[in-house]
């Protein structure tokens, strides 16, 4: 595995290697095969983040999907601001459509919560949430039904799409914050 690496003024430590990550990738799209085969579900990439977990997530599956992009911030630094931002929203119908987000991280969940309030109001047929991580202790809000790929602690990561203020997005393994 990669090395401790700097981005900016932090240290962060190898955490998740690039085939565990695309192994658990894979166990989310065998779900998603499985659940929507009799459908054309939407799916909705959170960006900035979400993009490489998208890629590679479309690869695996085996169904007809239309995929939709929306950009929504809610982090500064290595801390969540507390505000969730609609940068761009879905430009596609979705009343009765089988809607399935792929979101990056879950940390408190504030801004998937947001997001699918929003959604909720044009009545679409289903929410489901396909996240690549999740940190289980400091989930405070609601969310309709969620699949992750891995739960990890309470750390702030970087990488495989995650960034720290622009930086770390291209890594092919996640790393951690280092103490």
């Amino acid at each position: 595995m990669s090395q401790v690496i700097r981005l900016h003024d932090k240290t962060f430590s190898p955490y998740l290697e690039h085939i565990d990550i695309l192994a658990g990738i894979e166990k989310l799209a065998e779900d998603i095969n499985h659940r929507y085969q009799d459908t054309v579900p939407l799916v909705i990439s959170v960006l900035n983040g979400a993009f490489r977990f998208t890629a590679d997530l479309v690869t695996f599956l085996e169904i007809p999907i239309e995929i939709a992009f929306v950009q929504i911030a809610s982090y500064a630094g290595t801390q969540s601001t507390g505000a969730v931002n609609i940068l761009r929203g879905v430009d596609v119908p979705i009343t009765n459509r089988d809607l399935i987000i792929l979101e990056d991280i879950v940390d408190s969940g504030r801004t998937l919560h947001h997001f699918c309030k929003i959604l909720e109001k044009e009545h679409p047929g289903s929410i489901r949430i396909y996240s690549l991580l999740r940190k289980p202790d400091v989930v405070r809000f609601p969310l309709p039904d969620t699949r992750v790929a891995f739960d990890i602690p309470d750390r702030f990561v970087v990488g495989y799409g995650l960034d720290y203020d622009g930086l770390g997005r291209d890594l092919n393994d996640i790393y951690q914050l280092s103490d």
